[in-house]
């Protein structure tokens, strides 16, 4: 009887297959933060296990030592100086170069010309290695804050520019012409079809950024640096302190996290058409 219905009634069985489609959807998003911390605390005990059976903290810290670590640099205030300095230069460089980077990629893929001269430039900076460029930086600049911000320019600003272009030139032809014969100017094409197109990609090279941009800031406080997370992961090193070293790194990547799960967020609320 329920196949007879079913087969009468093909929008009812349509409906169904739709509904039970959302319920494993629902059910499969539920479970991916659980998977993520069992993924985080099973990392964590393995490297306590493994720390321990190894024995050598002139090489490699447990997570409790590095955890008393951070305790201990937090108490005394020297975590927070660092984090600071490191801090007001990743997000001064970052912003840079987002917006530099926008623009350029704006600029890159809607005019041949900006395209024909930038284009070459953009490929050989990009693809030159920033470990190499950072000393002449820190010799240009000294070692204060505008060295590191120029490193993480240099570093955030082309994924920025790579992607925005894409985006641009991946807006569908087809709706551009449809609007175009309604009678849309240049102004309406750009932003009612070619920068919603290109959100995703922009976002997506905001993304890219972060973890470059971290390793930026790393990058330029190794070389020259009077305070900041790079320089105590330095001295850490330097003094083969590995509880310090590691809370250094550790707070590195819980940046990372954070701000790319900002960056996952407000992709949510900007282009909620690109969600799957």
């Amino acid at each position: 009887m329920i196949q007879t219905d079913r087969a009468l009634n093909p929008s009812a069985a349509i409906a169904e297959k739709l509904a039970a489609k959302q319920r494993r959807d629902k059910l499969q998003r539920a479970g991916f933060p659980i998977l993520a911390w069992v993924s985080v605390i099973g990392g964590i005990l393995l490297w306590e296990l493994v720390g321990r059976r190894v024995g050598a903290s002139l090489f490699l810290a447990t997570p409790s030592q590095t955890w008393v670590a951070l305790v201990d640099l937090w108490r005394s205030g020297e975590l927070q100086n660092h984090i600071w300095v490191s801090g007001q230069e990743f997000l001064y460089g970052y912003l840079i170069a987002c917006v530099a980077g926008i623009v350029i990629g704006l600029l890159m893929a809607s005019y041949r010309t900006g395209s024909a001269l930038l284009g070459p430039w953009v490929s050989g900076l990009y693809a030159t290695p920033i470990i190499a460029v950072a000393p002449l930086v820190i010799l240009w600049f000294g070692i204060g804050i505008w060295s590191k911000i120029v490193v993480v320019i240099s570093v955030v600003i082309f994924p920025v520019i790579i992607n925005t272009e894409a985006g641009i030139r991946a807006a569908d032809r087809h709706l551009i012409e449809a609007i175009r014969s309604f009678g849309a100017n240049q102004f309406q094409i750009f932003t009612k079809v070619s920068l919603p197109s290109a959100l995703p990609f922009i976002l997506a090279g905001l993304r890219l950024g972060i973890g470059r941009g971290l390793i930026g800031v790393v990058v330029g406080e190794l070389f020259g640096a009077r305070a900041g997370v790079g320089f105590m992961i330095l001295q850490a090193a330097e003094s083969f302190a590995m509880p310090k070293l590691f809370a250094g790194v550790i707070v590195l990547a819980a940046a990372g996290i954070s701000l790319t799960a900002g960056c996952h967020y407000l992709e949510k609320k900007l282009v909620p058409w690109n969600r799957r």
